[in-house]
């Protein structure tokens, strides 16, 4: 039996070259809503602060609504948070995820047997 062996069906959002939603803007996003920082949702990712402001930004021109609202820094601790908006993508996308995986488990039972 193929034990260890988990399937993780990902989703790319995609119009011309430009990603909407994918499996590593998701992780953002959810990082950001826990960390309340861009800076701490990069650094838990292993991501740097330009990739993670580069992906936000990407995303809150995407999508009708923006998905991360940020206050500036200064003398005061600035930060980020996950808007409605951007909980229901995450919300959205992580169903689709899980769907996916239902929808395969035949086929994951069949792929899983010929693994080692």
């Amino acid at each position: 039996m193929a034990a260890g062996w988990r399937l993780f069906p990902r989703f790319r959002v995609v119009r011309d070259e430009l990603i909407a939603i994918g499996p590593g803007k998701a992780d953002l996003l959810e990082a950001v809503g826990r960390t309340g920082s861009i800076r701490d949702a990069a650094e838990s990712l292993g991501m740097s602060y330009m990739r993670a402001w580069k992906l936000i930004r990407e995303m809150n021109e995407a999508f009708r609504d923006p998905v991360v609202e940020s206050m500036r820094g200064g003398n005061e601790r600035g930060g980020a948070t996950l808007t409605e908006s951007g909980r229901r993508v995450v919300a959205v996308y992580r169903a689709m995820e899980k769907k996916a995986t239902a929808a395969t488990k035949e086929e994951w039972a069949q792929l899983k047997r010929m693994l080692v």
